[in-house]
C-alpha cells in the first residue's frame, strides 16, 4: 500500500495546467531589492566569500544541512534553457533525413543508417554524461559545457548549408549520376553531429535533476514544486516538438535550409544566455561520486565472499553491515531475499571494520542499502530491454513514414503543400489531447474499479503502449499496401492524411508507454541513481535506433540479393509494407517477453528511517509483495 507521502505527491499531479498560471508562478516581478533578497536562496555562510555563481565545495556542502532552495524563481532560466535546447535539437532532427537525401545527395538506406546510428549514439551518450556529472563536474558545470557543445554542433551544421564548399553541388533529378559528398564534407558533417552528441550527453541527464535540486523535498511546497516541474518540463517538450515539426520544418523545406538550420542555432544561443542569467539564484549540489563505482563494488565484494554461507533468514539482518543512513538519503530500502547471492557482500568478517564501526574497504564490504539499490537496478533491466522493440515503430516516423509522405498528395488547398516532415504533428496532437483525458476522466474511473491510485499499475500502462505500437505497424503496413497498389495499378496518389491512423496509434503508444516509463524509472530507481533513471529512456530510444539500423541493413541486403529490394529508393518499387509487418511480428514476440518480465518484477519498497519525518515514495502492485 502506498504511503501517505506518495498519495500527497500523486494528488498534486496535473498535465494540463495553463501556461498563464506557469508564467505567474515562474516569472515574479523583481526589483533591485528583491534581487538582493533572492541571493539569500543561496547557501549561507561559509559561502559568503565565494564568488557568485560558483558551486560550493564538498566541505561547504557538508556544513549546510539546511539550505534554502531556489524554488520557482529559478524556473524561467532552467525551463527556458531546456525549452530552447530542445527546440534547437528537434528543429534539426525532424527533417534531417530530407537534408541528407536532397542536400548531401545520399540514397535512402544510407541516410536512414546515418540517422539511426547517430540517434543511437546520441541517446546512449547520456549514460556517460551521467557518470561524469555525478562523479566529477556536478550538474551546473555539466549543463554549461554541454550547452556550448550543442551550440558548436548546430553552428557547424548550419555552415554545411550556408557554405557551398561544405556540401555537394546542386544536382537535378535528370542528371545521372549525382555526385555524393566528399570525404571532407562528410567529415565536417560528422564533426557537427559529434558536438551535438556531446551536448546531449550532458544536457539530458543533468537538466531535470538540476531543476529538481531547486526544490526542497522535505517540505510540502517543495514536493508540489517537484511534481509541477515534471509536468511543465514535459509540457514544454510537447510544445517544442509541435513548433519544430510545423514552423521550422516548413522553413527548411519551403524557404531555405540555411535559414531553417540557422534558427535552431540562434535558439541554442538564447538557451545559453538564459541559463547563465540565473547563476545567482541556483542551488548548487556538488558531485557526490559516481553510482557506477558503488554498483561494481557490490559485485566485487560478493565475489570475494562467494564461498561464505548465508545464515538463516531470521538471523541474517543482525549479521549484515547496516550503517546509519546519511542525512542526504531520502529513503531506506528493506532487506530482500531475491538475488540472495549479493547479500554476501554485506556479511561482516574479521578485518572488515575499523574501531569506529565503519568499513575498511568499500570493495570488500557493502551496506544493505547499497546492495538493495543494485537489486533495484538488476530488476529494472529486463523491463528496460523489453521496451526497445516497442520503440521501433516510433523510430520509423522520421524515416520511412517520411518517405511515404513524399509519395502522397500533401496539398491543403490549391496553393499550400504540407511539408512531409510535419506529418508527425498528428501523433503529438494525439498525445496532447489524450493525456488530460486520461488523467482527468479515465484514471478516476479506473481507480473506482481497481482501487489503485493510478487507475492501473505503471507496468500495465507500459504494456498497453506496447499493444498500440504493434497496432500502429499493422495499420502502417495496410495503408502502405493500398497506397502502393493505387500508385502502380491506377497511377493515382493517395491523400497524405491516410497516414493519420498509424500516427494516432503511435501517439497513443507514446502517451502510455513513454510517460509510463518516465514515471516507472523515476519511482523505482533509488534516490541517488536519478541521473541513470533519467538516462534510461534515452537508452531505450538508442537501442531502438541501433536495432532499426540493423534491420534495415539485413533486410536491404537479403531482399536485394533475391532480386526484389523491400527498401528500394523508389518505395513504389520496394515493399515497405512487408518491413512494417516484420516490425509488428517482432512486437508480438516482444510483448510476450514483457509479460513474463512484468509478472516476475518486484516493486521497490521502503521503510521509515528513524529520525525522519516521513516515508519515502513507494509503489506496490496489489498482487505483488516484497519478500522479507
Amino acid at each position: 500500500m502506498a504511503v501517505e507521502q506518495d498519495k500527497t505527491m500523486k494528488k498534486s499531479r496535473s498535465f494540463f495546467s495553463s501556461w498563464i498560471l506557469c508564467s505567474l508562478r515562474c516569472l515574479p516581478i523583481t526589483t533591485s531589492s528583491s534581487s538582493t533578497n533572492s541571493s539569500s536562496s543561496l547557501p549561507p555562510s561559509p559561502t559568503k566569500n565565494r564568488p557568485e555563481g560558483q558551486e560550493p565545495s564538498s566541505m561547504e556542502a557538508a556544513q549546510q544541512p539546511q539550505r534554502k532552495h531556489g524554488g520557482w524563481k529559478t524556473m524561467p532560466y532552467i525551463l527556458g534553457n531546456e525549452t530552447f535546447e530542445r527546440l534547437a535539437s528537434f528543429g534539426l532532427l525532424m527533417n534531417f533525413m530530407l537534408y541528407l537525401v536532397n542536400v548531401f545527395q545520399l540514397d535512402q538506406v544510407s541516410a536512414i543508417n546515418i540517422i539511426n546510428i547517430w540517434s543511437g549514439t546520441t541517446n546512449f551518450s547520456p549514460l556517460l554524461g551521467a557518470f561524469i556529472c555525478d562523479a566529477y563536474l556536478g550538474r551546473f558545470r555539466t549543463l554549461a559545457f554541454a550547452s556550448v557543445a550543442s551550440f558548436l554542433g548546430l553552428a557547424a551544421l548550419t555552415l554545411t548549408a550556408v557554405v557551398p564548399a561544405l556540401h555537394p553541388s546542386t544536382c537535378s533529378k535528370q542528371s545521372k549520376p549525382c555526385s555524393g559528398p566528399t570525404t571532407g564534407q562528410m567529415g565536417f558533417l560528422t564533426l557537427g553531429l559529434g558536438f551535438l552528441t556531446i551536448g546531449t550527453a550532458g544536457i539530458r541527464p543533468a537538466s531535470i535533476p538540476f531543476g529538481v535540486d531547486q526544490f526542497d523535498p522535505t517540505t510540502e511546497e517543495g514536493k508540489k514544486g517537484i511534481n509541477s516541474f515534471f509536468n511543465w518540463s514535459y509540457t514544454s517538450f510537447t510544445i517544442v516538438i509541435m513548433i519544430s515539426v510545423t514552423l521550422i520544418v516548413y522553413i527548411q523545406s519551403s524557404i531555405s535550409w540555411a535559414l531553417g538550420l540557422g534558427i535552431p542555432t540562434v535558439f541554442m544561443g538564447f538557451s545559453i544566455m538564459l541559463f547563465w542569467l540565473g547563476t545567482r539564484l541556483y542551488v548548487y549540489v556538488p558531485p557526490e561520486g559516481s553510482v557506477f563505482s558503488g554498483i561494481v563494488q557490490v559485485f566485487v565484494a560478493a565475489f570475494h565472499k562467494r564461498h561464505l554461507k548465508l545464515p538463516p533468514r531470521e538471523e541474517l539482518p543482525g549479521l549484515l553491515y547496516d550503517p546509519p543512513m546519511k542525512a542526504a538519503t531520502v529513503s531506506k530500502l528493506p532487506l530482500t531475499h531475491h538475488f540472495r547471492c549479493l547479500n554476501k557482500a554485506a556479511i561482516v568478517v574479521d578485518g572488515d571494520l575499523k574501531h569506529d564501526g565503519s568499513h575498511l574497504s568499500s570493495w570488500r564490504l557493502c551496506s544493505i542499502q547499497q546492495i538493495e539499490e543494485v537489486k533495484c537496478l538488476i530488476g529494472i533491466v529486463p523491463i528496460w530491454t523489453s521496451n526497445i522493440i516497442c520503440f521501433l515503430s516510433i523510430a520509423q516516423q522520421g524515416t520511412f513514414t517520411l518517405s511515404q509522405a513524399l509519395k502522397m498528395d500533401r496539398h491543403l488547398g490549391p496553393k499550400f503543400q504540407i511539408p512531409a516532415g510535419s506529418m508527425v504533428i498528428i501523433s503529438m496532437f494525439t498525445l496532447g489531447v489524450w493525456v488530460p483525458i486520461y488523467d482527468r476522466i479515465v484514471v478516476p474511473s479506473l481507480r473506482r474499479i481497481t482501487k489503485h491510485e493510478g487507475g492501473i499499475t505503471l507496468l500495465q500502462r507500459i504494456g498497453i503502449g506496447m499493444l498500440f505500437s504493434i497496432l500502429s505497424m499493422l495499420v502502417a503496413g495496410i495503408v502502405e499496401e493500398k497506397r502502393r497498389a493505387l500508385a502502380i495499378n491506377h497511377a493515382q496518389t493517395m491523400s497524405v492524411f491516410w497516414l493519420a491512423p498509424q500516427l494516432i496509434l503511435m501517439g497513443l503508444c507514446e502517451a502510455f508507454n513513454i510517460i509510463g516509463q518516465i514515471e516507472f524509472y523515476y519511482k523505482q530507481f533509488p534516490e541517488h541513481m536519478k541521473s541513470i533513471a533519467n538516462s534510461l529512456l534515452s537508452c531505450t530510444i538508442a537501442g531502438a535506433n541501433y536495432l532499426s539500423s540493423f534491420l534495415v541493413v539485413i533486410v536491404h541486403h537479403k531482399t536485394r540479393k533475391h532480386g526484389h529490394d523491400w527498401l528500394d529508393n523508389d518505395i513504389n518499387a520496394g515493399r515497405i509494407d512487408y518491413f512494417y509487418f516484420l516490425i509488428a511480428a517482432l512486437g508480438v514476440f516482444n510483448f510476450i517477453y514483457f509479460l513474463i518480465c512484468a509478472h516476475g518484477y518486484r516493486y521497490k519498497g521502503s521503510v521509515q528511517v528513524a529520525g525522519e519525518d516521513g516515508h519515502a515514495d513507494t509503489e506496490l502492485n496489489s498482487t505483488k509483495h516484497l519478500s522479507y
